[in-house]
């Protein structure tokens, strides 16, 4: 996966013309233009409820108490947790921490940087990732993206791996088979297993062995009251979530987010899935969309002369 996803931006010189237009005029396949559109309803819903909220645009974003959200000192409550080292294979495609000049890399900084912005005008502090289908790459984008956040030392940054069913976050920085939060909500352990991955200055909880009946252990009432908890500690939460279908478990993560980054991939995801993806999440949480596996050579070519400097000939 050369190019990790390219991010459908919003843009305010787009007009409110056409929501699709012809595929042969843009050169994307059908499931790309149907995010662009949707992108562009989303701004324009959420431009006009700014104006008709006076939502506050000062740099901070008040939280549902009215309290402003700015970044917080580290918890101490955090050292409970254990530390543990990181050992990341090829094969994880954490570009964000193995191939840091990558363009995969430079893209995952640039969604960090509009989700901060995004954050100076509403609450965002839970992000689900989250997907159409299975294998459309949304772990890989939980990952990446939270290692990303996590190189600011004063925003606390945790990755939660909600899906509960096919776990396939932990196994990505190495970890193994560890206790999370499957054990938490069965009453097996009654502390929560989050764990601190020094080297990136990351936290992480598991979803530790996969049950039986995962739906219904998230129906049990315990996840609102951890999800609460986990605010009052950390800066970012990002969540690995489920695929929306056929699945009901990504609509309970999905009530307790802030926000949602929908996660297709280029020759995998269908025009039909996608919409009725787009259909089963809350419009109003629907940051935007990322295509992964994109193949942009053009893009890749400007971003390596751009930032690798030219070779001294005259040595």
């Amino acid at each position: 996966m050369s190019h990790i996803f390219d991010a459908l931006q919003r843009s305010e010189a787009e007009s409110a013309g056409s929501e699709i237009a012809p595929a042969r005029s843009s050169g994307y396949p059908p499931a790309t233009e149907l995010l662009q559109a949707a992108e562009r309803k989303m701004q324009m819903r959420a431009a006009a409820a700014g104006v008709a909220t006076g939502t506050p645009t000062n740099g901070a974003a008040a939280n549902g108490n009215g309290r402003h959200d700015h970044a917080t000192a580290y918890p101490s409550e955090l050292d409970q947790f254990p530390t543990l080292p990181v050992s990341i294979l090829p094969s994880s495609r954490l570009v964000s921490v193995g191939a840091e000049e990558s363009l995969g890399a430079e893209k995952f900084r640039f969604l960090a940087v509009k989700l901060r912005q995004l954050r100076q005008s509403r609450t965002l502090k839970k992000v689900l990732i989250t997907s159409t289908i299975p294998q459309e790459g949304k772990s890989t984008v939980a990952a990446n993206l939270a290692c990303t956040l996590a190189r600011r030392k004063q925003h606390k940054t945790l990755l939660l791996e909600g899906d509960l069913r096919r776990p396939a976050v932990a196994e990505k920085f190495g970890l193994g088979r560890l206790p999370g939060l499957c054990e938490w909500l069965s009453g097996k352990t009654e502390n929560i297993s989050i764990y601190r991955l020094e080297s990136l200055g990351l936290w992480i909880l598991p979803a530790g062995s996969a049950p039986q009946n995962p739906l219904e252990l998230m129906q049990s009432g315990k996840l609102p009251s951890l999800m609460e908890q986990l605010e009052a500690w950390f800066d970012w939460i990002v969540i690995d979530s489920p695929p929306v279908l056929p699945l009901a478990d990504a609509s309970i993560w999905s009530r307790m987010a802030d926000g949602i980054l929908l996660v297709t991939r280029r020759g995998i995801t269908e025009k039909q899935q996608l919409q009725r993806g787009l259909e089963a999440i809350e419009r109003s949480k629907l940051l935007g969309a990322l295509v992964n596996s994109s193949s942009n050579v053009a893009h890749s070519d400007y971003y390596q002369r751009y930032s690798t400097p030219p070779a001294d000939r005259t040595k």
